[in-house]
């Protein structure tokens, strides 16, 4: 019975470990950032604007921000990347001695993900709040 306890309290931490990398895209009028930044570091940030300008951005500790620069944004959709390296380790399975110490048997699990933001008259929105007018 204790066996079966810890087996699943072992579940539910576990479980736990792996919801907690899960980021929520926030703004405001010119910034992007992310909440519930929890477990997360080295942080990239690649943005691609309306016009193909890629900017990218790097945090080692907390979350990147992305910030519209005044007079140079440019309406419409950007997309991005986010990229960062998660507290939980795998097993490298084919581990390389590259000379630079003890050969390394586990890596960070990457954590991925894409979106996109909307920008309207030069400020960031949220597409609910788009309207078009007539002429």
């Amino acid at each position: 019975m204790k066996s079966f306890a810890l087996t699943a309290t072992l579940a539910v931490f576990s479980a736990n470990a792996a919801w907690a990398a899960d980021p929520v895209q926030q703004h405001n009028s010119n910034a992007v950032w992310f909440e519930n930044w929890i477990g997360l570091s080295n942080a990239s940030m690649v943005v691609a604007a309306p016009n193909g300008k890629i900017t990218e951005i790097f945090a080692k500790s907390g979350t990147p921000v992305f910030e519209l620069k005044p007079g140079e944004a440019q309406d419409g959709v950007y997309r991005y990347e986010l990229r960062a390296a998660t507290e939980e380790k795998q097993e490298i399975v084919n581990p390389v001695d590259n000379g630079r110490g003890e050969m390394q048997t586990e890596a960070f699990v990457p954590f991925y993900r894409t979106g996109a933001f909307f920008v309207e008259r030069g400020v960031i929105v949220t597409p609910e709040q788009i309207e078009e007018s007539d002429g």
